[in-house]
């Protein structure tokens, strides 16, 4: 694989993400990519990953793997894998840029990570690490194309066999099986997912808790399941419920969610309550307040960088005149500026 790196985008705890470009244009290489690196010392989880990811081909729904090499750069050898790259950044960076998901973006990005997750379950793996940055968005806009990512901490369903005690994943994502008894299958996951989809709701984490063991402790113990929101329709919330039933062998499955209606509907109903915040003078927009989150996503390409202004004031704009945005026919919140 040819291609140079360009700005580095992301840092895992081993592995650093770099944008990168093929060096000619004949190549069966995408015009920009995301290359996942780290020292060959450190390499054996990104090598896991690839191998998972080549398990995984095929799915929309799943980043792709274009493959893999070494390089050595400043003397260092490193593994690298290149990775598809998702210039709409993950759900968690766009929650803290854009605010609250739209109940259209919430339902479709639920359906097509479902999608993905019946995908991985029916191939014999668990993800384990289901949660807002390891969602992304291949691009902007209104049909934006959700992907799963970082299959690091994936694991095959271990069917019969269970395997020592181990827990894999993102404490506050974890559901009851595997905080009492190390168990993660694709019940877990599902566990996560609704652990991701009220987050996406609310803005908020699914549990308030600052501390880990109390945390834990709260999820593996006793009855109490993630704060269902309550301004969700009815069909929102028994969604949520089969997400979060504690005996995993109840819990709905991904292909049986795909069924339900708060995602297989198309109609878009009326559950959430918008908190989207109307503009109150021109430079009232979160992302124009930070010029170094500009400087953060600087694309390899000149031609590309300059797109990224126009990305995100149009991400910003479509929220506030979308049907389920602001009310702006009601002026009596309104304040007259000469």
């Amino acid at each position: 694989m040819e291609w140079v790196r360009g700005k580095t985008i992301g840092h895992g705890s081993f592995a650093t993400i770099s944008l990168a470009q093929p060096t000619t244009h004949n190549s069966n290489l995408p015009p920009l990519m995301a290359i996942k690196s780290c020292g060959v010392s450190h390499s054996s989880s990104l090598i896991y990953e690839k191998h998972i990811l080549t398990e995984l081909t095929n799915c929309p729904e799943i980043i792709h793997c274009f493959g893999d090499c070494f390089t050595v750069e400043n003397g260092i050898k490193l593994y690298n894998i290149a990775l598809e790259y998702a210039s709409g950044g993950d759900l968690s960076y766009n929650l803290k840029i854009f605010g609250n998901f739209l109940l259209s973006e919430v339902r479709r990005y639920t359906n097509s990570i479902l999608k993905g997750l019946q995908f991985i379950h029916r191939n014999g793996f668990v993800h384990c690490d289901i949660k807002l940055q390891n969602i992304l968005l291949l691009s902007e806009g209104d049909n934006a194309d959700v992907k799963i990512a970082d299959f690091g901490l994936a694991k095959k369903v271990a069917g019969e066999s269970k395997s020592k005690y181990e827990i894999r994943g993102t404490p506050m994502y974890m559901a009851p099986e595997t905080v009492v008894s190390g168990e993660q299958e694709p019940p877990s996951d599902i566990w996560a997912l609704g652990c991701l989809v009220a987050e996406m709701i609310t803005g908020n984490p699914a549990w308030f808790c600052s501390d880990i063991g109390a945390l834990l402790f709260k999820i593996g113990v006793g009855t109490e399941i993630p704060e269902i929101p309550g301004n969700l329709s009815s069909a929102g919330k028994d969604f949520l419920g089969k997400c979060f039933l504690k005996d995993p062998t109840k819990r709905w499955t991904a292909e049986m969610l795909l069924n339900h209606p708060f995602v297989s509907k198309v109609e878009t109903e009326d559950c959430i309550c918008s908190h989207s915040i109307s503009p109150r003078d021109p430079f009232d927009f979160t992302v124009w307040e930070s010029a170094e989150l500009l400087e953060m996503t600087q694309l390899p390409s000149p031609e590309l960088s300059n797109l990224l202004p126009v990305i995100f004031s149009a991400t910003r704009l479509r929220r506030l005149t979308v049907d389920d945005g602001p009310n702006w026919s009601d002026s009596s919140r309104w304040m007259r500026v000469r």
